[in-house]
């Protein structure tokens, strides 16, 4: 009977699972039916670093991921439209804006108080750890180049050195789902966002309720002598189950609901979270590689190097370490008290401020730098040369 009452418990939670990750995917499908042309001319509208943070913040929560915002910010690059320069604090601000998807998950857990004051800390720790290493080495950037520089350096050394093409099993079993849930819907990216908004929250509910049943008993155990049993397993571990699903948004996502249901502390999953972080920049720089284009390297190179560097500026040093942790518990009773204000913060913090940041700096009027036009050629023919 525990067995069968195991096993049933266990596809279950593979059901709804998959349910969730259909409804994730459907929600970025329908960000990038609204907004993939706006991000791709807002990307290449400015060089302000600070006007080009936001643009990543907003471009990343528009298409529901940092892949596209890099991938995209590359192509600029390689096109010539942007400079490494400028293209590394738009990378920065994706980094940022891939967090929105893990703060939403953690909306599912509204109508629970308590749960939804530990799932909202968890989910906004990987809003303040990208902050606040922003706040320390964008700064730095502007002044040295320090990332700019170093990527430009380790992609000459890089130069000929090709890479893995990773498949992505996640992916190859999820997106053609969404998509046929998507066609189904005649293409609407409003009704393709709310069927998968919908179907993310409901996967949710009922995945707090299984790990629940599931993890109160050894399960729970076995977790934290495994994934979490140290600081060095949990950033392998995020970092290794990124890599094999190629998005640290999934990874994240996954495991708010079990900070909502108590079965991880905010101290066990800051390190999962920067395993994550770090293992999406691996997937990058893979792809990088394989593409051969040097462009392509250093903007994933400088995105490495960003991750490196907010984890030793940031998580390595314990009194930083603690100001991620005390904003996100501090966020987290403040979404206690009044649930409203924490979707606000969802909004204006990955929507309203970057928005407003950028129609008040005009970035949304400005058009794409249009390609140089080819010299016409001249005519050979003898009328040309006669007056």
């Amino acid at each position: 009977m525990h067995l069968r009452t195991g096993l049933l418990r266990l596809l279950l939670v593979c059901l709804f699972l998959f349910g969730f990750l259909v409804g994730l995917e459907m929600m970025g499908l329908s960000f990038k039916l609204f907004g993939k042309g706006l991000a791709e001319r807002l990307m290449s509208s400015t060089a302000n670093p600070f006007v080009g943070l936001f643009i990543g913040v907003l471009a990343t929560s528009l298409v529901q991921s940092s892949s596209t915002t890099t991938s995209m910010t590359v192509g600029l690059v390689a096109g010539g439209a942007l400079t490494i320069e400028g293209a590394i604090p738009i990378v920065m601000g994706a980094n940022i804006g891939t967090s929105v998807t893990n703060t939403l998950v953690s909306l599912a857990h509204i109508t629970r108080r308590e749960e939804f004051r530990r799932a909202f800390a968890g989910a906004t720790l990987h809003d303040f750890f990208n902050w606040l290493t922003v706040l320390v080495l964008l700064p730095v950037e502007i002044a040295t180049g320090y990332l700019s520089r170093t990527a430009g350096w380790l992609t000459a050394r890089l130069e000929g050195v090709g890479g893995i093409d990773l498949f992505n099993p996640v992916k190859a079993v999820v997106a053609p789902v969404a998509a046929w849930a998507s066609a189904g819907l005649g293409g609407s990216p409003w009704g393709t966002l709310l069927v998968g908004v919908g179907l993310t929250f409901v996967a949710i509910k009922f995945l707090v309720d299984l790990l629940k049943a599931i993890f109160s008993s050894r399960a729970e155990q076995v977790l934290h002598r495994t994934l979490f049993r140290s600081t060095l397993a949990a950033i392998a571990a995020g970092a290794a189950i990124t890599v094999m699903v190629q998005s640290s948004s999934i990874t994240t996502s996954a495991v708010i609901p079990l900070v909502g249901a108590g079965v991880v502390t905010l101290e066990q999953l800051f390190p999962f979270t920067v395993g994550a972080n770090l293992g999406t920049t691996v997937t990058a720089l893979l792809a990088a590689l394989v593409s051969g284009s040097p462009a392509a390297v250093a903007v994933a190179i400088s995105h490495l190097l960003f991750n490196l560097n907010g984890t030793a500026l940031v998580y390595c040093l314990p009194p930083v370490r603690r100001i991620p942790l005390a904003l996100a518990r501090w966020l987290g009773d403040v979404g206690f008290r009044n649930r409203p204000a924490a979707l606000g913060y969802v909004l204006a913090a990955f929507y309203g401020l970057p928005l407003a940041l950028l129609l008040i700096t005009g970035a949304l009027d400005r058009e794409p730098p249009s390609p140089p036009a080819a010299a016409a050629p001249a005519d050979p023919s003898p009328a040309a040369e006669n007056p």
